[in-house]
């Protein structure tokens, strides 16, 4: 600060005296020259710039950290996806395995062995993804359309209205979770 701003900091301190009390007794009581003024002024400003130096430094820290926990959390949460994710690939690649031999025996086998191979394929993947909590989603009965897609009403002798008639595809939740909803038409 210069002195000409420290003059005009003292001046403007003077003119903010209490009530009932003279500028000169907001300068102060002790007597003290314009100069040992200025000085506790200085001082005082050096405190306080020496305080919001600290508080910055702390909010500056705090930040960082703050950064640092979120890249870190971040981290962690793509790693967990990854290892779930290889878990289920791993366990899926014996079904893989299946559909190659299965491709393999349709070149050189007789079609009932395909058949065979194919079914069993199908089971293998179906116990793998029922083992990571996937359920079909039972299409029988009235239509519910939180896990039911309509995509048909066509008329039905001795059929209830709103009653599934035909599934056209199979759906799928995943604990509480409708991953596709069964595809259906329903009774008029």
């Amino acid at each position: 600060m210069t002195e000409r701003e420290l003059t005009d900091l003292a001046e403007e301190l003077e003119g903010e005296a209490p009530d009932g009390a003279s500028p000169d007794d907001a300068v102060g009581d002790s007597g003290a020259g314009p100069e040992e003024e200025a000085d506790g002024l200085l001082e005082r400003l050096a405190e306080a710039e020496a305080k919001r130096d600290e508080y910055l430094g702390d909010l500056q820290r705090l930040a960082a950290d703050f950064d640092n926990y979120r890249k870190r959390v971040t981290r962690d949460q793509q790693a967990i996806v990854l290892r779930a994710s290889a878990g289920l690939v791993e366990r899926l690649l014996p079904v893989l395995d299946d559909l190659e031999r299965a491709l393999d025996a349709a070149e050189h086998h007789e079609e009932e062995k395909v058949l065979d191979g194919v079914r069993m394929t199908r089971d293998a993947l179906a116990g793998v993804l029922a083992a990571e909590g996937l359920e079909e989603i039972e299409a029988v009965g009235a239509f519910d359309p939180h896990a039911h897609e309509a995509l048909l009403a066509t008329p039905a002798d001795g059929v209830e209205s709103g009653t599934v008639v035909e599934v056209v595809q199979r759906g799928y939740r995943l604990g509480d979770t409708v991953l596709r909803p069964a595809r259906v038409i329903v009774a008029e």
